[in-house]
């Protein structure tokens, strides 16, 4: 039976996310050029997920983008699909690490701190209570980033290496570790590497989503008989996904941009079914009120209501945590964080 948790904090994520109400205008400028390259790819035709013909009416259009509900699987599919030129439009040719770095070491470990240490223990605490000891665990984290997950994995014991298809990341992210915890390779090597590493436990923060080849990567990751666990946080379909489509002025953080399809409960299990795994323990807190807020406060910054912006922030934000519980517990969060198991 699958373990389930939810709930976190969303104080210190509010701090590090100050861009997405400081500057909506410039993150609403770049959603827009990652629109325009998602708009010159092909219709995609069937469900990123489960293949089933995307067919029907639209659910929902935010910032240009149409999604379709896929009726086999529950997976909500952008109406284009996201390819290599579209990749290199927004992953290589754009600063697109600018939301996922710091510029000084100290910014850089206070986001571990707050975001990457806590998904570091549920991994551990996890993986402990099935039975496999720290010393035993060796992760390959794909998709890497800045390597803020293989960092905190490495403050808390773990082995960890991280991979990285942009070499930028990967320079930022060794020379705020002082060594190589990440290595840059290309993205058409990462199945390869993936089929034969020699890891029992595969991470992806943040990563499946953006992942063009996927039925390439699953395939890979279900011949590997050496990952036994992967450990995934997957952006859902959610409350903050009907906040931006009733709020085309504010930035889209969630849905739009880089992400072309979105997840629910019934379409992660059907991928890990594929990968020849189980889900075998969640744990949900969602961003969504934090969404909320913000996109309250900029629309009152907008409309000249500075003043009751202020006298409403912290009435608000007294309440985040508890209203984003609510939405956590009742399966409608914007994130999930997924440890699958290889079924025996």
């Amino acid at each position: 039976m699958q373990s389930k948790i939810y709930g976190k904090s969303v104080g210190e994520i509010l701090k590090i996310k100050n861009d997405f109400f400081e500057h909506n205008d410039k993150m609403l400028e770049l959603s827009s050029h990652q629109a325009d390259a998602l708009l010159r790819q092909p219709e995609r035709r069937v469900c990123k997920i489960c293949g089933e013909p995307i067919s029907g009416e639209k659910l929902y259009t935010s910032q240009r983008m149409d999604y379709f509900l896929c009726k086999k699987c529950g997976h909500v599919n952008s109406r284009y699909e996201d390819t290599e030129d579209f990749a290199n439009a927004v992953y290589i040719s754009d600063n697109y690490e600018y939301n996922y770095s710091e510029a000084d070491k100290a910014a850089y470990l206070n986001r571990m701190e707050n975001i990457y240490i806590p998904k570091a223990k549920f991994l551990l605490e996890t993986l402990d209570g099935w039975g496999l000891a720290k010393e035993d665990i060796k992760l390959l984290d794909d998709g890497a980033g800045s390597g803020y997950f293989v960092r905190a994995c490495q403050e808390l014991g773990i082995r960890a290496l991280g991979i990285e298809i942009s070499k930028a990341q990967v320079e930022f992210a060794n020379r705020m570790a002082d060594a190589e915890i990440l290595r840059a390779v290309g993205s058409g090597d990462i199945a390869g590497i993936v089929e034969k590493a020699e890891f029992n436990v595969l991470s992806g923060i943040g990563v499946f989503e953006h992942i063009i080849n996927l039925d390439e990567i699953l395939s890979a990751i279900r011949r590997n008989p050496n990952i036994n666990y992967v450990y995934l946080s997957v952006p859902c379909f959610s409350m903050s996904c009907v906040f931006e489509a009733a709020n085309q002025h504010c930035y889209n953080r969630h849905a739009g941009g880089t992400h072309t399809h979105l997840f629910s409960d019934q379409s992660l299990e059907f991928m890990a079914d594929k990968m020849g795994f189980e889900v075998a323990r969640t744990w949900k807190f969602g961003s969504d009120m934090m969404d909320m807020y913000r996109m309250l406060c900029v629309s009152l910054d907008q409309n000249g209501n500075s003043a009751l912006k202020d006298y409403f922030a912290p009435k608000f934000l007294n309440m985040i945590d508890d209203l984003q519980l609510v939405v956590d517990r009742n399966e409608f969060a914007s994130e999930i964080h997924a440890i699958l198991r290889r079924k025996a």
